[in-house]
C-alpha cells in the first residue's frame, strides 16, 4: 500500500535510508539523527509531496519530492527515494514511481527529475522505469576546501 507521507513517517524513513546507504556500495555513514533531520528537512519544503509504501502497516519505503518551479512548465524532482534492502527487486520501487507518474499527471507537471549515483544499481532501476540519461545537464560540485 502507498499513502501520502505525514510528518510521524519520518523516524521510520530515517531508519530504512541509514539501512540502506550505510555500506559499502554507497559508503554512508548516516546516524538515525543525521538521517532524520535530513528527511525534515525535505518534508518542510512549500512543494513537498512524499509518498511511504507499506507492508502489514509497516513502513518498508518511501520517496521525498518536491514540485520544482520551471519557468515553462514545473516539474517534481525526486530528492530521496529508497526501500528497505530486504524489500528491493520485488516492484516496492516501481509503484513509488507510478505514484509520483500520478501526482505529475493530476497537478499537470512536465514529468519527473532527479540525481543519482551513477556507479550504484539505482540508474538501472530508473532506466527501467522510463528515465533518460539527459546528456544536456551536468551535475557538478565543489568540494570545501
Amino acid at each position: 500500500m502507498i499513502r501520502k507521507m505525514q510528518k510521524s513517517d519520518i523516524p521510520s524513513c530515517g531508519e530504512i535510508l541509514c539501512s540502506v546507504y550505510n555500506n559499502e556500495l554507497w559508503q554512508c555513514r548516516w546516524t538515525l539523527e543525521t538521517a532524520c533531520a535530513y528527511l525534515e528537512d525535505y518534508f518542510n519544503a512549500s512543494k513537498f509531496a512524499g509518498f511511504v509504501t507499506e507492508e502489514n502497516v509497516r513502513i518498508i519505503g518511501a520517496m521525498f519530492a518536491h514540485e520544482k518551479i520551471w519557468w515553462n512548465n514545473s516539474e517534481l524532482f525526486i530528492d530521496e527515494m529508497f526501500i528497505m534492502p530486504e524489500y528491493q527487486r520485488k516492484g516496492y520501487g516501481s509503484e513509488l514511481i507510478r505514484v509520483a507518474e500520478e501526482y505529475v499527471s493530476e497537478h499537470k507537471l512536465a514529468g519527473m527529475t532527479l540525481s543519482t549515483n551513477r556507479y550504484t544499481p539505482a540508474p538501472g532501476f530508473y532506466r527501467k522505469n522510463g528515465f533518460t540519461d539527459c546528456e544536456h545537464i551536468l551535475f557538478m560540485c565543489k568540494e570545501a576546501e
